[in-house]
Parts: C-alpha cells; structure tokens; sequence
C-alpha cells in the first residue's frame, strides 16, 4: 500500500490525529488581508479593465502601496511555508496517496472552479487568451507570459504551485521522513541557503530583459523568483522540515511576543530589501519561527489571540476571502464608484467597505461551495471544521508591481 503517512512524535502517536492548531488558522486572514490592501490601494488593472483607486492623492497612493505590497508579496511565502507544514502535520497515518490527492483537489478546485466561472462570465473572458482553459487547469504559471497569469480569476495563478507541490508531496515526504531528527535544523538551514542560491541565480542567470512595467526585474527574473513552481518548492519543503521538528518535539518555546517583534523585523526588510531577496528570503526565517512556535504554543494549551473565535472564523473562509477579492475589486468597484478617487476619510471609508463586502463574499462561497463539496467529495464524515481547525490549501498573493500609479496592461 502506498502510504503518505508523517512519522511520529511528541505530538501524537501514529494512529492519532495531531490536535488542531487555532493560531495558525487565525494568522491566514491576516495575510490574505495584507493582499487584499495591496490590491486594494491600487486595484490591479488587466486587459480592458481599470477600476477606481479609493485615494485622489497620488503620492498617498504610492505610500501606501509601497508599504502594503510588501505584505503582498511575503505573505505568499507564508502561505506556502504553512502549507508544507499543515500537509505534514495533518495527513493522515496510512493514507493512501490517491484519497490524499483526492482531499486536496476537493479543497481547492470547486472554489477555484465557480470563482474561474463568474470571473470569466463578468468581466475576464475579454482578455484571458486561450479561453482561459490553462487558469482553469492551474498550469498557467508555468508560463512566463503575463496575460495568463492574470487571466480569468486573477488572484487563482497561485493556486498552481500549491497544486504543483501537493501532486510531489507524497515523494518529497519519503527523503523529509528519513531525516534523523538530530539533523532537522540542519536540513532547515540549508533550505533557506537554497532559498537565496535561487536569489543569486534569479539576479546573476536569468534574462534581464525585457523590463516589466512597474518592477525592478525584468520580467523573466519577476516570473522566475515569484511566479514559477519549482523555484517556490524550497519554501513549501522548509514548512515541512518545520513540522517534523515540532512534531519531534525539538522545536524551542518562544514566546508569542518575540515572534511578532521577529515578524515586523521580517516585513520591515522587506520594504527596503531589493528584489527577489523582499519576496522570499528576508521573511522566511521570520515566518518559520512564528509557524513552529505558534504550533508550539497550541499544542502547550496556551491560548492566543489569533487563535480567538473571531479570528479562527476568519481564517476558516480566508481561502474563498482571497478567490473573491476580485469581484469586489474589479467588478462591484466599478459598477458601484466609476473612476472616482477620494480623500483620506473617504478613501479609506471606501477601503472599509470593500473589506466587509469581500468578507461576506468569502463567507457565502465558503459556505455555500467549499463545505459542501469538502462534505461531499473528501472522504470525511464531518460535517463542519473544528474551531481550531487549520485549513490545507493556503491561498496566496497575486504578484504586484511596486512603483506606479497605474499598471494598464499589466498583471500584477
């Protein structure tokens, strides 16, 4: 029998499921808040469409989106460090390797799919070449050209590596497994090594040229270091090493106050490291710390606001809060508030607003989509997640050019 199952620990015996772990669950709607702002502050613009920005004032515009894109951009490496620790930690001892796929695309594709649906009915269908068909299918960021990256449903391109490295997991956990526990940490060191080497490679090997309008790369480096699959596997595989050390027991209690000092110092690089070093690597180590730790903690009995009831709700519909982003943004933004831009108490009233209405958004295709078909298709009985449940299929951040006012053309 083919089996994906993790070893054993302290954590939980082989033939018990590990206790959820509030905390992380409540720590995705901060960063899929953090791109939905990014976008936010300047919608992303593709093909014919162009929706408002909420501020008048230009140069407030380039601040804040100086300071948000940042976010956007690293919480993609969080989403994928995470995911490589959720999928260890929670897959199940001696399941096999087609009801595991089976769980995975049962996660994410009715969601991506009704999402893909209405995107291409309301507004993308003009522009996304191909019929949007290689979207649909998740393999549209294997290519470097632009217009399928932000084809169809926009924010869907990340969803495509995350499937890329759930189809390897089953091979990437059987050399992750074998590692002698006393080796763990310096397996995790030389993911992050491999992490810049792909930094060196992306500034040194790859094309500088031609330019992509709004960011220091050209556009093969930006397609290469953020969009490509293989090149973001190193982050999903140290999300793994992460988990074996917690589920060892060899990952050290740090407290949640030092982990979010370390995370600000982490997104404080990234808003003046240069790229591709902002996207990946100034953030990884913080991101590693505050995954193990927190996990650490829950499994302590320590509770933390992030694993509060508010915000384990919200991270529970952080997935369909992230695929509907842009039917706030570039749909129900246009038709209800043209071109106008607005003042600092306007703009942000009209920031405010966007957030709820995308937050209803989320919570009716979670409901109405994502918990059904997880009932229905995955093989579980259970009828509703646990409150502390850690979903399995972080969304990510769509890329963002930093450094213009206005991306016509141009997917970011």
């Amino acid at each position: 029998m083919v089996s994906v199952a993790t070893s054993s620990g302290q954590a939980g015996a082989p033939t018990e499921r590990r206790p959820d772990l509030p905390a992380l669950t409540g720590m995705r709607i901060i960063a899929a808040l953090l791109v939905f702002l990014c976008h936010a502050v300047l919608p992303v613009t593709s093909g014919n469409h162009n929706p408002p920005m909420p501020y008048g004032d230009q140069g407030l515009t380039m601040n804040l989106l100086w300071f948000f894109s940042a976010g956007g951009q690293i919480s993609l490496s969080f989403f994928f460090l995470l995911s490589g620790f959720i999928i260890t930690w929670s897959t199940r001892p001696g399941d096999r390797v087609l009801a595991y796929w089976r769980r995975r695309v049962v996660k994410i594709f009715p969601n991506h799919a009704v999402t893909w649906a209405l995107a291409m009915i309301l507004f993308a269908g003009a522009y996304t070449p191909y019929w949007g068909l290689p979207n649909l299918f998740l393999v549209n960021s294997f290519s470097p050209d632009p217009a399928l990256w932000g084809g169809a449903n926009m924010p869907a391109w990340s969803l495509g590596p995350e499937m890329f490295f759930y189809l390897l997991f089953p091979l990437l956990i059987i050399p992750i497994r074998k590692i002698a526990e006393n080796r763990l940490w310096l397996w995790a060191v030389a993911a992050v090594a491999a992490m810049a080497a792909l930094c060196l490679i992306t500034v040194y090997l790859i094309p500088d040229s031609p330019t992509y309008p709004g960011e220091p790369q050209s556009l093969p480096q930006f397609w290469f270091s953020y969009m490509f699959p293989p090149a973001r596997l190193v982050e999903f595989v140290l999300g793994m090493i992460v988990a074996r050390l917690v589920i060892s027991g060899r990952w050290p209690r740090i407290g949640v106050v030092p982990v979010v000092l370390f995370m600000m110092v982490g997104y404080a690089a990234a808003l003046v490291a240069p790229a591709p070093f902002n996207q990946t690597l100034v953030s990884a180590v913080p991101f590693a710390v505050a995954i193990g730790s927190l996990a650490v903690t829950n499994i302590g009995g320590t509770r933390t606001v992030f694993g509060s009831r508010p915000m384990v709700w919200l991270g529970n519909i952080s997935f369909a809060f992230y695929l509907t982003q842009s039917f706030i943004l570039f749909y129900l933004l246009p038709k209800l508030f043209g071109q106008a831009g607005y003042g600092v108490v306007g703009g942000t009233a009209l920031i405010l607003g966007m957030i709820v209405a995308n937050i209803v958004a989320g919570w009716a295709l979670h409901t109405l989509v994502e918990r059904p078909a997880m009932r229905w298709w995955s093989g579980s009985r259970r009828t509703r997640a646990p409150r502390g449940e850690v979903q399995e299929a972080p969304p990510a951040p769509a890329p963002v050019p930093a450094g213009t006012a206005s991306s016509a053309g141009s997917i970011d």
